[in-house]
């Protein structure tokens, strides 16, 4: 059994596509109609594992805005994305014109920074201080 795709939800495919892709240098992976108002829509990172793909799953139905903006009003990320080098991509970021909560700060085995991804999430962007053996 593999984790093949992880997904996050959305208040707006085609901004999330602009963002995930603009933004975070993403590439789009599947734009597929399925049906009427859904598409499936992915993305991969040029630098992370092969095959490992990020939905960006639009918030079909009441209840997941409600649980959506309950994360986002309780600080809690969507999700969490690695770095080597957590400062030097929170520039980047803010360069990008990306709203970056606060400096990295050091969490016991990480360094860590949120940041917004404009599509009602918040994002963790990780920096492990230990390496696994």
């Amino acid at each position: 059994m593999q984790i093949k795709i992880s997904s996050v939800m959305v208040d707006d495919q085609d901004k999330a596509l602009a963002f995930y892709t603009g933004k975070l240098g993403f590439t789009k992976m599947a734009d597929i109609p399925m049906g009427p108002t859904y598409r499936w829509l992915t993305v991969v990172s040029p630098e992370g594992i092969a095959g490992v793909e990020l939905a960006l799953e639009p918030m079909g139905f009441a209840p997941a805005k409600v649980y959506q903006k309950a994360l986002y009003d309780a600080n809690i990320p969507a999700t969490a994305f690695v770095t080597d080098d957590v400062e030097a991509e929170a520039r980047k970021l803010r360069e990008r014109g990306v709203v970056v909560r606060g400096e990295p700060e050091n969490m016991g085995p990480i360094k860590a920074v949120m940041f917004e991804d404009g599509c009602g999430n918040l994002i963790h962007l990780v920096q492990p201080l230990i390496k696994p053996e």
